[in-house]
């Protein structure tokens, strides 16, 4: 049985799905590995110009899997404390994986997303999740903290620092509704309909200039992570003149709408 299934649902959308719902999509090794190479394989496949990521079942990921985490060559003859830093860097280079895709990200989030679930979700750049769904932050409920993959540094950049404190903090279970109103995710739906729905999205990207829709989510993720406003207009000023003068994208736009049609992007 494979734990990652990798399909194309849709013309250039590919979706990837953590396939282990017995254990919630628990972030076991023999599934966070082939979950990390399918989603650099799929970062340079150039037929694939936007990335669903979901789960199987009634999760979407319940995070660290305490019945079997597995075991992996790498581990071997190290202590404790270096299995756990060999073992965090995996996963943390699962995270930066979905960040340096080439394609926007969509997370379909079928269900609870807890602990390093909830990370997972945050690190893709659309989310939309079933009605069913929840976000907890498990750590600071274990005894640990609640900062981990990239959590404290991306929730309080989409709900603000108050909110990210409060449910950091406290551990608590945030339902999809709330998700929604509070912008972790864009809209909760019906489960039935969530995939429906991120395809409609996929569709729409699809229908702009790939580079366009490249270049524009790295701009997107710089300016989250600029220093200062002035370099960041910079980088934006310098993406959008090479888009402009390499490609006739522009002049296709133009010449579409004048003829009441959908513009045809080469590039």
């Amino acid at each position: 049985m494979s734990f990652v299934v990798v399909e194309k649902p849709r013309p250039y959308i590919t979706q990837i799905t953590l396939n282990r719902p017995d254990r919630m999509n628990a972030m076991a090794f023999d599934v966070m590995v082939p979950f990390k190479e399918a989603l650099e394989e799929v970062s340079f496949d150039n037929e694939t110009r936007v990335v669903i990521v979901t789960g199987a079942g009634a999760g979407f990921c319940s995070g660290a899997d305490l019945e079997d985490p597995g075991w992996l060559d790498i581990f071997d003859g190290l202590t404790v404390p270096g299995i756990a830093r060999r073992a965090m860097k995996i996963l943390d280079d699962v995270i930066k994986a979905i960040h340096d895709m080439h394609q926007p990200v969509i997370g379909a989030i079928n269900g609870p997303a807890i602990g390093g679930g909830f990370c997972l979700a945050m690190a893709t750049d659309i989310r939309i999740a079933a009605e069913g769904a929840y976000f907890r932050p498990a750590g600071i409920n274990n005894g640990l903290t609640s900062a981990e993959l990239g959590l404290s540094y991306l929730l309080p950049r989409a709900v603000g620092t108050s909110r990210a404190f409060e449910i950091m903090l406290t551990g608590r279970d945030v339902e999809a509704a709330e998700a929604a109103a509070i912008g972790i995710v864009s809209r909760a739906v019906p489960k039935e309909v969530l995939l429906e729905e991120c395809y409609a999205v996929a569709e729409r990207i699809n229908g702009f200039s790939q580079l366009g829709v490249e270049l524009s989510k790295q701009m997107l993720w710089s300016g989250v992570d600029a220093g200062s406003l002035h370099t960041h207009m910079n980088h934006e000023g310098h993406a959008q003149l090479f888009v402009r003068m390499t490609t006739q994208n522009f002049e296709e736009a133009i010449k579409a709408r004048k003829e009441s049609r959908a513009p045809d992007f080469k590039d």
